[in-house]
């Protein structure tokens, strides 16, 4: 089987973890490449509903490696509660859970300093998760964050952790004495995970190397969408990490030549949580039939997405720059009941006609959306798992989809559940 990576194509949310959990079944090893516990991604099994920030939805089939690489900054705490979790319901994980040497740490300072930071901010907030990962990608580019290994290493962590709060003064300052005896407590006893983690950390980039000499197929599975990439996205309204495909090869060690497909996750209307620009945002009875329509509200914070129609000219620039070869297209269902469906092929900005994506925010923020419209099927699609079943009008939508897009559908999510799914 081929090694596939699946990113988001939009501004996250898009369904991944479901795709994700489907693909899996073809997958040997899946292995993720970025983020941090900033994702959020939801699998429904019959009646069962599991929701994963760091570990690989992977997991969930017995049987199949998973990995943390590299490129995640790893909330020690979070991935044992995950682990916890899966074991009281019967998932084992032994031996085929693995975290990379080298991937960094989030720390519990990093959390106070972004809640800090977004507090100064004032007017201009970028609304972040609050899981502490811009800090922690920071003190990893400044080359002074702690790696998952140096927990191995009691003096020499307990040395970093000491140093780091003490550089990170003119953040923490802010703080009562309390409040940072408190985090400064916190941060030492992030150690005492060593023995739980121990086990689970390796050489991850040998063993996807060697997973890939040996013919297995890896699957690299994305966090968040390709409008949050840190390089490509919407900045400053973006991630902190590389959510595109290079992100795969950097986040894992794994060469470019090695990448068989490019899965494009892609909701079948567009949305985005937290603040920046949302060219086909819909404020209206509109928005609020979509939001409610796709349950839209954050599987990591719970926050409401902000909604709106489908928005081609940011999936063309997202398809460009990932090089996507396949889509799966999911909550095609939560479009049933419109009568007129809507997507944006351009965009108006001071009377000029903008057709690329642009990185100028004033453009993107106070353009108008140039649309066409196409025909509502106002049949119900959701549950249906042959193609031959769906409405004309379904059928030309997603025709249409990849006609402009110049890529093939081929998956359909028609619901939550795995089973809830058109495949070839």
């Amino acid at each position: 089987m081929p090694n596939r990576v699946v990113v988001g194509t939009q501004w996250g949310d898009e369904g991944k973890g479901k795709i994700v959990d489907i693909l899996t079944e073809d997958a040997e090893v899946v292995a993720r490449f970025s983020g941090g516990a900033n994702a959020g991604h939801t699998v429904v099994i019959d009646d069962q509903t599991f929701i994963l920030h760091l570990v690989p939805t992977g997991i969930l089939h017995p049987g199949k490696i998973c990995v943390i690489g590299n490129g995640v900054v790893v909330d020690l705490e979070q991935v044992l509660c995950e682990l916890d979790q899966l074991r009281k319901r019967k998932i084992e994980f032994r031996d085929r859970f693995l975290i990379s040497q080298t991937a960094h740490l989030v720390m519990p300072y990093h959390k106070v300093i972004e809640r800090l930071e977004e507090e100064a901010r004032g007017k201009d907030k970028i609304a972040p998760t609050g899981k502490g990962i811009g800090p922690a990608y920071r003190d990893k580019m400044a080359r002074n964050g702690l790696r998952v290994m140096d927990i191995l290493d009691h003096d020499l962590f307990n040395k970093r952790t000491e140093w780091n709060l003490k550089s990170k003064n003119h953040f923490l300052r802010k703080l009562s004495r309390k409040e940072f005896a408190s985090i400064k407590k916190k941060s030492l006893e992030v150690s005492k995970f060593r023995r739980r983690i121990k086990p689970f950390i390796a050489d991850t980039v040998l063993f996807l190397n060697q997973a890939i000499k040996e013919g297995k197929s890896i699957l690299f599975e994305g966090a968040q969408g390709a409008m949050l990439d840190i390089d490509f996205g919407t900045y400053p309204f973006c991630t902190s990490s590389n959510t595109t495909v290079g992100g795969a090869c950097t986040g894992l060690g794994v060469g470019p030549a090695q990448i068989d497909e490019v899965i494009g996750v892609t909701k079948a209307y567009t949305t985005r949580v937290g603040n920046g620009p949302l060219p086909t945002e819909q404020q209206n009875e509109v928005g609020k039939r979509l939001q409610d329509g796709g349950n839209e509200f954050g599987a990591t914070t719970g926050r409401p997405r902000r909604c709106g129609w489908l928005d081609l000219v940011i999936l063309k620039y997202s398809f460009r720059i990932n090089g996507i070869t396949k889509i799966a297209l999911t909550k095609l269902d939560v479009l049933d009941a419109f009568n007129k469906i809507k997507v944006c092929v351009g965009y108006k900005y001071r009377n000029k006609s903008v057709t690329e994506f642009t990185p100028d925010l004033d453009v993107l923020g106070n353009c108008r959306p140039v649309y066409e419209e196409l025909p509502g099927w106002h049949k119900e699609t959701h549950g249906i798992t042959d193609y031959k079943d769906l409405p004309d009008e379904a059928k030309k939508y997603l025709d249409y989809i990849a006609r402009k897009l110049e890529t093939p559908v081929f998956l359909i999510s028609t619901g939550s559940r795995r089973d809830q799914t058109i495949l070839p």
